[in-house]
């Protein structure tokens, strides 16, 4: 009897496989439970909007988003396991190189030795015409020997390189996990001070839901002055002040402005949410937060150092007092997103001299209409100037991960997804400015 209630405390590891069937099979649930969700959030928006409607709305909303902070969960320690497995096989890898190239090392010494005797020595020293075909033999047999460690290790080598490829896609996709997943909390957190404004404001009365409804007049008023957060900036604009830059930037580019608005609000939360830090190190790209605290890979030595330095010098800024983004805490990737736009030096570099051209002026990205020119360029150049929800969706994709590959369309679904949720925000905010 005792055994019966003991046995339930025993647990057996899974095999990689069962584990990835294990992981398949929640994700699979939560995503139904998500498509429920999404199912009541389309029927409640069709109908009328009443107080108690858009409360349902605001819950379902933040329930989807708490699973949907689940997934990401899930898909994270996955990520971690496979990068746990993959740096052990490249610590693996590396002893067998260097065991390899120690044998290599000491063959390679052997037949140096051998070949410091002429062919006459040899036939002089050995007893036996037998004894001279052997050592020939030997000789041979070295340099196969030679030839089968050389080969092993060129292609143990070239499995390292594959290795520490791969575990660099793991760390970037571990990277842009949590940054999806800071974009979901901050998304929850939004709504959920809607939901709880919604009922301040009205006190629970369908009356007063109405009258909130028809008020357009102070609603523009609210809504105009808002502030227009931007990371990177010392004064932000509000967001009447944000749509007539992005507007201008629409003439220039042919992205729309709500579309553009909403990818910088979306970039800017991330950034927030990192905070900001000072290059200190040019060798090591490391440095400080603002506030003083030591931070290790601010930047990327090999590719945004020499961009930051040089945009810095020709900008007359102080390289070791501008802010860039810091690194995420516990990732293990760099930081060195500058301004509002959030692009690193080298990605600012390839793209400042048509952003100069377009202004007329030497780009700045800490500059808001550089900061928003440049983002729209970019935008354009991804699909974005097609002004349909497909391309700007997968434009949105595109900025966040660099493509808008089947797997990046899979994997950042959510980043794509709520850049065109602000974007129909901002396009109602806006209508409510114009009186339209």
């Amino acid at each position: 009897m005792l055994a019966a209630f003991l046995l339930p405390a025993f647990s057996f590891a899974l095999t990689p496989a069962e584990e990835r069937e294990q992981l398949e099979t929640e994700l699979q649930a939560l995503e139904k439970e998500i498509e429920t969700i999404e199912k009541d959030i389309t029927r409640t928006q069709a109908e009328k909007k009443t107080l108690q409607n858009e409360i349902s709305l605001l819950k379902n909303k933040i329930r989807k988003l708490d699973l949907q902070i689940a997934q990401s969960n899930r898909l994270i320690d996955d990520l971690r396991g496979q990068i746990g497995d993959t740096t052990y096989s490249i610590e693996r890898t590396e002893e067998e190189v260097e065991a390899k190239k120690q044998q290599l090392a000491e063959l390679l010494q052997r037949l140096y030795q051998k070949d410091q005797r002429s062919m006459v020595e040899i036939v002089l020293t050995g007893p036996t015409l037998s004894d001279f075909f052997n050592d020939l033999a030997g000789l041979q047999a070295l340099q196969d020997r030679n030839r089968e460690l050389l080969e092993a290790t060129i292609d143990l080598s070239l499995y390292l390189q594959g290795q520490k490829d791969k575990l660099e896609t793991e760390k970037s996709d571990e990277e842009n996990f949590v940054r999806i997943q800071i974009l979901q909390k901050q998304e929850s957190q939004y709504l959920t001070n809607q939901n709880e404004q919604l009922l301040d404001v009205t006190k629970g009365k369908e009356s007063e839901y109405q009258k909130l409804l028809t008020d357009r007049q102070k609603q523009a008023q609210q809504i105009r002055s808002r502030i227009f957060e931007l990371i990177g900036v010392p004064e932000a604009p509000t967001f009447g002040e944000a749509v007539e830059i992005a507007e201008a930037v629409t003439q220039l580019t042919g992205v729309r402005a709500p579309f553009l608005l909403a990818v910088l609000t979306q970039e800017s939360n991330i950034g927030k949410n990192v905070g900001q830090c000072y290059l200190k190190d040019v060798k090591t790209g490391n440095g400080e937060t603002v506030q003083g605290t030591f931070v290790s890979r601010v930047m990327k030595p090999s590719r945004d150092v020499q961009p930051f330095l040089q945009l810095t010098q020709e900008l007359g800024r102080d390289p070791f007092n501008t802010p860039v983004s810091c690194p995420l805490p516990s990732i293990g990737g760099y930081g060195g997103a500058m301004g509002p736009a959030q692009f690193i030096p080298l990605t600012w570099m390839l793209y400042r001299d048509r952003i100069a051209q377009l202004k007329g002026s030497p780009a700045d990205p800490w500059n808001i209409r550089d900061a928003f020119l440049a983002s729209a360029v970019y935008l354009a150049d991804v699909g974005a100037i097609k002004q349909t929800f497909e391309y700007e969706w997968c434009a949105a994709v595109s900025y966040f991960s660099g493509s808008c590959s089947l797997s990046n369309q899979i994997r950042y679904e959510f980043y794509g997804d709520n850049v065109m949720a602000i974007t129909r925000r901002y396009e109602e905010d806006i209508k409510t400015l114009k009186g339209i």
